[in-house]
């Protein structure tokens, strides 16, 4: 036992006999008949250390004192640690939460670039490449057809060629129909079929059974469907 704890020993012997002295009555030994008999037992060796009551009182409150400090401070620090994981947590989610907005934000204007291409090319074009493809290939296999609009496709997109599907097809020298007056018959009287209208629309969607072939015929070498060749 150290000397703090026989301090607050002591100091809890003292109260004790003092509340039994009170309780009691007890009177002081030179009061007693037997005051001048000698001690049978002698209880105090006389290097026995005095102890100063306020003392002991003193310092029992200041290792108290000592003690809520610590517990204060570990505590604090412990709060301090629950913030900052909490403001890490918070900042983990902010950033998912962004990231999660971005990819939002991303995802609508690519689906509103491609619904603007889409609405680049107007029903009238759909209908010219429609009347073009029923010229061309009415007669041919539903992928010649889509092969037809697919090279007009290629032109508009080479460079090399006009960029826009009516400039390709009226260009000089380049498709017999449109020379001869026929394609603007059939599109004046909406004489093309609903399968080269949906060959059309395919062709412009990016369907393309031809890859980069850029022209067509019916005699030669080059890839082969129905009585055209491409290349």
């Amino acid at each position: 036992m150290n000397q703090k704890q026989n301090k607050r020993f002591v100091f809890c012997l003292y109260a004790s006999a003092a509340s039994i002295m009170v309780l009691t009555g007890f009177k002081g030994i030179d009061r007693e008949p037997y005051a001048d008999a000698a001690p049978a037992v002698q209880m105090v060796s006389d290097n026995t250390p005095e102890w100063e009551f306020p003392q002991i009182v003193d310092e029992i409150h200041g290792g108290v004192l000592e003690d809520v400090k610590s517990a204060a401070k570990d505590a604090h620090a412990a709060y301090l640690e629950k913030i900052e994981e909490e403001k890490a947590v918070a900042e983990a989610q902010r950033i998912a939460e962004e990231k999660a907005a971005a990819e939002a934000r991303a995802l609508a204007e690519s689906q509103a670039a491609q619904a603007a291409s889409s609405e680049s090319v107007s029903v009238s074009d759909q209908e010219l490449l429609a009347a073009l493809i029923f010229c061309e290939a009415g007669n041919q296999p539903y992928e010649g057809q889509v092969a037809v609009g697919a090279v007009v496709m290629n032109r508009v997109k080479s460079g090399l060629y006009p960029n826009t599907i009516s400039e390709v097809i009226y260009q000089s020298g380049q498709f017999t129909p449109a020379m001869t007056g026929w394609l603007d018959s059939v599109l004046a009287n909406g004489g093309y079929t609903d399968s080269a209208m949906q060959a059309a629309a395919d062709a412009i969607a990016g369907s393309n059974p031809v890859e980069g072939c850029l022209y067509f015929n019916t005699g030669g070498g080059g890839l082969q469907i129905g009585d055209h060749y491409f290349h």
